[in-house]
């Protein structure tokens, strides 16, 4: 599947563009509108994370079936039905009212829309070798810097209006012109049967429970890992058996349904662990940049909607920067050290502001380090890890299929990493911050003073006591926000500059 089989390559082109438009805006806009969603829906944190990790889990494995439906159903099928599955969950989900109904729709949308990244990148091999494949990479990427750069404006207007739900009707028209769009110019032709792959259900189902127990037993291990460590430990244990058999199975089997044999190439590999890792830091990132910015800063969703619009179109810019590089020194190392880099200094940014931070310059800044730190290394993977697989078709594709997955993954555990752990610390600060402010007793009743003095203005002394106690507490719980993050971006930052160091001195991809 790999000559020029389409009549329309620039509606192809625009097909592309959609279909990774779709993956990270959904993703950003998601990660950005969580408080609002759970508010809405009435979820806590806990059970946020659960639905990311259901959707990573169900998203795992449509996507390790993406070729062996496209085989069967050809291109043009294949997209018209995953495009009707994806329209009727972001339906489900849009008009939720509790978290089983937001569980039920994002566990749809993935059946549907889980692999509209890995086909949207397999798509441009439908156009010959040349230019114009190098045009679809472009493409591809734009789309992903776009989407990325665009999610968190979008998604501030809709919470702003009242009209969270607005995200899923996003979602939807975008997927309906990828519907349209997709009919015209995809092939209709199949794979002669003889050579398919093989469907093998047995060992998926055991790649998908693996998943999903490894999934689990992670995210409750926030909650649970000094109470219950022993069923966390068993879960993981049998979470790594089931996917160990599952990658030796298609190891051994004379005709596996993903070649991991053939993947099994250093340079690879390490690609795989750095999509992984930048996957995770993107989940967990896009979540905790509003909720530091709103909760802990107090500044409105459209404004933190605009300024991280606004700085993440650096990512346009760095990859303006790769594209016009790569052609007379393609050496990655250098992108790679840049991208960590880049991470290094927001996380070194974020770490140091406090409750007088300015947008424009404590916030700006940090988030426009972000975006280059995402399209510097992402796009540098994707142009590395896959050089020594574009000679086999199929290769090619599970090599997509498997990183797609382990992406899922990543954001999955991102998520629930950043909404747990968010929770956990902000606890954590809460409580020595109170108990520091009570037993400093003078200071305590200084502030309960000036505050019931203000309230008394207007409201009764019983009333304004009250009033100055729950404003004294609302404080509080916004300054240990401010602790939490500033927690986590620290983290980002010793991230960040290991990795830079890392990747500076390794030798397989330079």
């Amino acid at each position: 599947m790999s000559t020029d089989k389409t009549q329309y390559p620039r509606l192809l082109l625009v097909t592309i563009f959609i279909l990774v438009t779709i993956e990270f805006l959904q993703a950003g806009m998601i990660a950005f509108a969580a408080g609002p969603i759970m508010g809405q829906i009435g979820a806590s944190p806990e059970e946020f994370s659960l639905i990311s990790a259901v959707y990573a889990c169900i998203a795992i494995a449509t996507i390790s079936r993406h070729y062996w439906l496209v085989e069967r159903l050809g291109w043009r099928m294949f997209l018209q039905l995953s495009v009707a599955i994806f329209v009727v969950g972001a339906c489900i989900a849009g008009f939720s009212t509790s978290p089983q109904q937001f569980l039920l729709g994002r566990a749809v949308m993935a059946f549907g829309g889980a692999s509209f990244m890995t086909g949207g990148r397999m798509m441009i091999n439908l156009i010959k070798p040349g230019p114009g494949r190098f045009t679809g990479i472009k493409t591809f990427a734009s789309g992903l810097a776009i989407a990325n750069a665009a999610a968190p404006w979008l998604a501030s207007v809709a919470v702003m209006h009242d009209r969270w739900n607005a995200i899923f009707g996003i979602l939807i028209l975008l997927a309906l012109t990828a519907f349209a769009l997709g009919s015209l110019c995809l092939p209709s032709d199949r794979v002669p049967e003889e050579v398919r792959t093989q469907s093998q259900p047995y060992f998926l189902v055991w790649m998908g429970g693996g998943s999903f127990l490894m999934l689990y037993a992670l995210q409750r291990a926030y909650y649970e890992f000094y109470t219950n460590v022993t069923t966390l430990l068993v879960l993981a244990v049998l979470a790594i058996l089931a996917i160990s058999y599952f990658a030796r199975s298609q190891v051994q089997h004379a005709r596996p349904m993903l070649l991991l044999k053939e993947l099994m190439q250093q340079r690879y590999l390490i690609v795989l662990a750095l999509f992984t890792i930048c996957y995770f830091i993107l989940g967990a990132t896009n979540y905790m940049l509003p909720v530091l910015m709103q909760r802990a800063l107090g500044f409105s969703w459209e404004v933190i909607g605009r300024i991280e619009s606004l700085g993440l179109i650096s990512a346009l810019f760095g990859f303006w920067i790769i594209a016009n590089i790569i052609p007379k020194h393609p050496g990655p190392r250098k992108f790679y050290v840049a991208g960590f880099g880049a991470l290094f200094v927001c996380g070194w940014l974020l770490s140091g502001i406090n409750g007088n931070a300015n947008l424009w310059r404590n916030i700006l800044p940090a988030i426009a380090c972000y975006g280059l730190f995402i399209i510097l290394t992402m796009s540098t993977n994707a142009l590395q890890g896959f050089k020594d697989l574009q000679h086999n078709d199929v290769a090619f594709s599970h090599g997509q299929q498997v990183k797609n997955m382990l992406s899922q993954l990543g954001i999955g555990l991102g998520v629930s990493f950043a909404t747990v752990s968010l929770q956990w610390r902000t606890t954590q600060h809460y409580g020595v911050l109170h108990e520091r402010f009570v037993s400093g007793g003078v200071e305590f009743t200084r502030s309960i003073q000036q505050l019931s003095e203000y309230f008394s203005l207007t409201q009764g002394p019983q009333q304004a006591a009250q009033l100055a106690t729950s404003q004294l507490s609302q404080q509080l719980a916004q300054q240990a926000t401010l602790l939490a993050g500033i927690d986590y971006f620290w983290s980002l930052m010793i991230v960040g500059i290991v990795f830079a160091g890392i990747m500076g001195i390794q030798r397989t991809l330079k």
